[in-house]
């Protein structure tokens, strides 16, 4: 009932703000930046800047590579950048409101010809990745597209969810599968400083959780990838999230003040801190209204309301005689109490005879310092500190006095530094050498007596440090005007069992016509376990404790891709890959089982609870992708993506089965369509669709004897292990905005509502579940149909 009521006041509200958007007129506002080179990252004065749809606006830019353009009327615009000596580029989908400037921060890339002019063939590709350095899988995502997908909740997790070979059907965690490996694969980094995990709910060893601490107000274009990576990315064997914080408006002051049911109550502020020094500030904090979405039906798998908080910031000092300057962080606070008799018969985290107490905290903080050495040379360096933790409590009810039977006290921090020198050598090459070394301090304590005969079992009892060292030397060399090659070398070293790796990478690009490109890439990767899983406490026979997974090795894979890409039209993209993934070193039993870490992350393995561990194990993924892309021109865009993938693996015992993550297939729909209106068309009206469809991931049955027998799930021994499969998932989104530009004062409004599984669809969460207050095996499902309201104001 709450949620037709809300569904009813809401298309009130909207319909409403269409008859004032009718009338308003909007301001005119301000599009500027900066040019610099690619490579280099000097300054490009005389780029000559150019509006589209309208010549008559544009500029050059100054010796400094800055730019402004005024007078323009809120809309969307592409952008195009020309100078002799550079190709070409088209900054796309560039949105001015009245309440918020346009600032764009843009890396021109040198031809490799010396001559004066360079041909630019095929256009300017409007998605081609940020870093200059990735030729294969990898695609650049903008945050107006974050915002504007359906579905998207605003977390750059679910974002690329849309791009190919990318698979998340859960709608209670942000957890994202790339190319059938596991979540637990993926490397985030922020601002060139790699962190463990940005989520809100977040434990030790994920990289996911129920809800981003990453506020897309105060992201910036980023570069996703997924595979063979360019050299300086290690420790990752699945994908890299590259992200970087924007630099706050350096002439004027703006604000942002946004409310959504599930992002909750955000606010903004960013400006300039010396105009002549061009410094600047942003910071965005954001506060969770969950009790708000809960009471409109949306839940994270249980009716408890989880609570979070995060704040984000960025401070740029501008130039000086010492170089430039950017101090940045993040810190975030989550918490929620599951109680027994709050419990639903679905949930899917509760349990009635318990009482469940979670809380996590995450924090990043780093200086980031660049300088030039000359023309073609520069250093960048990035130092700081990461930290993490997870308090975890369970009390049983089933005596007259609540008693403790789980407690867990999980603490991560990490100190870092990331330096690198770049430099062009020639209008032909470019050289990046890195280091970067992370001291790992990590504190854990975790024991139950969960199972009979209900004695206390220590798993984690640790207080130590470690540390990771990595370096890599990476050269892109142009051969010819058509025939780029990247080629580098990636190394790393564990000091707490002096584990070592030696990576080769290498990655080609050919282009074949006007507008047609064939990329071929090949990479070696190696990744440390999870921090839980060197540090788990095996039970021997005398009652004592060892740490025997301690000196366990790297998981090891390696990458071969092949892709393909044409243009076939203004502002179309299609692109096709092929690839193929083989892990090994693997840690499995040292008995005969089917346990294996490529798991990591499934229900069945979610903590690591498995000693004596050896790497001998063994995977490989394989599939097909492709991408039709329209660009968003003319007032719409779409975009298609299908994966048709295998992911396998071998435990100690030699059979080979599907992986947790073995979906098979996944395709996304996704298109939307913006309208002008208002006088002067300088408002809008916008629908946004999402539909996607994915093969159920294989999982292990319960065993429903021992279930009853022990009075908690206990799941099928080896000879059941990923034997059976969820049903399908499909779910379709859409979204409706309006956005209002006021005709007095830079000020816009944005009313959005989105509503999520649009036919109410009953999609799996788990296929089979042990329900203890029942004594029987039932299905959880996911997310219902949900309207998920948000308002935004800029000023």
């Amino acid at each position: 009932m709450v949620k037709k009521y809300v569904i009813i006041a809401i298309t009130c509200i909207l319909c409403s703000l269409a008859g004032t958007a009718v009338r308003a007129q909007g301001t005119l506002q301000t599009i500027k930046g900066i040019v610099t080179d690619k490579q280099s990252q000097s300054a490009i004065p005389g780029v000559t800047v150019v509006i589209s749809g309208d010549n008559s606006k544009g500029a050059v830019t100054d010796a400094a590579g800055r730019f402004r353009i005024t007078g323009i009327a809120p809309g969307r615009y592409d952008v195009s950048f020309k100078s002799i000596g550079y190709k070409a580029f088209t900054a796309p989908n560039i949105e001015v409101t009245s309440g918020k400037e346009a600032v764009l921060d843009i890396g021109l890339e040198a031809g490799a010809s010396e001559l004066n002019e360079v041909l630019v063939r095929g256009g300017a590709k409007k998605h081609e990745t940020i870093n200059q350095l990735t030729a294969v899988s990898g695609r650049s995502f903008t945050m107006e597209e974050v915002n504007r997908y359906s579905g998207g909740r605003s977390d750059p997790s679910r974002l690329v969810a849309n791009f190919a070979g990318v698979s998340a059907p859960d709608d209670s965690r942000n957890d994202i599968v790339v190319r059938g490996n596991s979540p637990s694969g993926v490397l985030w980094r922020i601002e060139g400083l790699n962190i463990p995990n940005p989520n809100h709910f977040s434990t030790l060893g994920t990289t996911g959780g129920a809800a981003s601490a990453l506020n897309t107000n105060i992201l910036k274009n980023s570069d996703f990838l997924t595979s063979a990576f360019p050299a300086e990315y290690g420790n990752a064997n699945a994908g890299v999230f590259d992200l970087g914080f924007r630099t706050g408006n350096t002439d004027k002051r703006e604000h942002t003040i946004q409310l959504g049911a599930l992002t909750g109550l955000e606010g903004m502020t960013e400006g300039p801190i010396n105009k002549e020094k061009g410094s600047s500030y942003v910071v965005a904090y954001r506060y969770s209204f969950s009790a708000l979405a809960q009471s409109l039906g949306v839940t994270v798998g249980t009716a408890a309301t989880p609570f979070y908080q995060d704040l984000s910031f960025k401070i740029n000092s501008g130039e000086s005689k010492l170089g430039r300057f950017t101090l940045f962080g993040l810190g975030g606070a989550s918490s929620i109490d599951i109680l027994h008799d709050e419990v639903e018969p679905d949930d899917i985290w509760g349990n009635p005879k318990r009482d469940a107490f979670f809380k996590s905290r995450i924090g990043l903080a780093g200086l980031k310092h660049f300088i030039r050495v000359n023309n073609s040379s520069y250093f960048n360096t990035v130092i700081g500190v990461t930290y993490a933790d997870t308090k975890q409590a369970v009390d049983s009810i089933n005596t007259e006095k609540n008693a403790r039977v789980v407690e867990a006290n999980m603490t991560q921090s990490r100190y870092s530094i990331n330096t690198s020198f770049n430099t062009t050598i020639s209008p032909r090459l470019f050289l990046k050498i890195g280091v970067m070394e992370e001291l790992i301090n990590v504190d854990l304590f975790y024991r139950d007596r969960v199972s009979p005969p209900h004695e206390w079992i220590q798993i984690w009892d640790f207080n130590g440090r470690t540390s990771l060292i990595q370096g890599y030397v990476h050269a892109k060399y142009n051969v010819t005007d058509r025939l780029t090659a990247n080629v580098g070398m990636h190394s790393q070293y564990l000091a707490l069992n002096s584990s070592s790796s030696l990576e080769p990478r290498a990655a080609f690009k050919y282009q074949l016509t006007d507008k047609s490109t064939l990329t071929l890439g090949f990479g070696m990767h190696s990744q440390m376990q999870p921090t839980d899983a060197y540090f788990y406490q095996s039970g021997n026979e005398d009652g004592t404790f060892d740490r025997s997974n301690e000196k366990l090795g790297f998981t090891r894979s390696q990458h071969y891709v092949l892709g393909y890409e044409i243009l076939p039209f203004s502002n179309w993209r299609v692109k096709a890959e092929i690839y193929y993934q083989w892990l090994y070193n693997v840690p499995v039993s040292d008995t005969a089982s089917s346990y294996s870490m490529l798991n990591a992350g499934t229900r069945n393995y979610y903590y690591n609870e498995e000693g004596h561990l050896k790497n001998e194990g063994t995977g490989f993924n394989y599939g097909a992708e492709l991408t039709i892309e329209k660009f968003f021109s003319q007032g719409y865009y779409g975009l298609l993506t299908g994966s048709l993938y295998q992911s396998k693996y071998k435990g100690s015992d030699g059979i080979e089965r599907n992986t947790g993550f073995n979906g098979r297939y996944v395709y996304n729909l996704l298109a939307g369509k913006e309208w002008k209106t208002g006088k002067d068309n300088k408002n809008k009206l916008s629908v946004d669709m999402k539909l996607t469809q994915s093969g159920g991931r294989y999982y292990t049955p319960v065993d429903y004897a021992a279930s009853v027998a022990q009075n908690r799930e206990i799941l099928a021994g080896d000879e059941g292990a990923f034997s059976m499969r969820n049903s399908d998932f499909f779910r379709l989104d859409l979204k409706f905005g309006l956005t209002i530009n006021s005709r007095k004062r830079n000020l816009s409004h944005g009313i959005f509502l989105d509503v999520q599984n649009v036919t109410d669809n009953k999609n799996v969460l788990v296929e089979e579940r042990f329900n203890p207050a029942t004594n029987k095996v039932n299905t959880a499902y996911q997310i219902g149909v949900f309207p998920n309201f948000v308002y935004r104001v800029q000023f």
